[in-house]
């Protein structure tokens, strides 16, 4: 199954003061903002892509780098299916770290897995405000520059 990344949080201390870079710069929309038990902050979007900048409020909200930490703090990936997500996930080498799929109800939920190298990786199949799950013209992503190219993985 294919996922989709349409999701990026970003850890800091002021969402409120650093959105404007990201709409200036970017050309970024706000789409909503949070205030939850874990972190407060500001969702934006280019239309695609849903930025959250978040502002945690305890150090267990943050995880393991703690509320302190500035910089990216996790990722999305938009899927089709989140049982067969997770069970890819899991089989590839992902380990479960928190967020259940609720029973009923219309409550947004992310499913938050660790690749092998302990980046947090969220999984929903409902998406998140200001992301689009399917881009038209996706097809015709620009070639690689250079295809040809092998790293060299010497010393790794």
């Amino acid at each position: 199954m294919a996922g989709k990344l349409r999701h990026i949080a970003i850890s800091c201390p002021d969402p409120w003061a650093v959105a404007p870079f990201y709409e200036q710069s970017f050309g970024m929309k706000k789409v909503g903002e949070t205030d939850s038990s874990l972190a407060r902050g500001i969702y934006l979007s280019d239309g695609v892509m849903c930025v959250a900048l978040l502002n945690y409020k305890s150090d267990e909200a943050a995880g393991e780098r703690g509320r302190e930490f500035v910089g990216l703090h996790h990722i999305g990936f938009w899927v089709d299916d989140i049982k067969e997500a997770r069970a890819e996930c899991e089989a590839a080498g992902g380990a479960y770290y928190m967020g259940e799929v609720p029973v009923k109800g219309n409550i947004f939920y992310e499913v938050k897995y660790k690749d092998p190298n302990g980046v947090i990786i969220d999984l929903t199949d409902h998406g998140w405000g200001g992301a689009a799950k399917d881009v038209v013209g996706a097809a015709q992503a620009p070639a690689l520059r250079h295809p040809d190219l092998q790293a060299n993985r010497e010393g790794l």
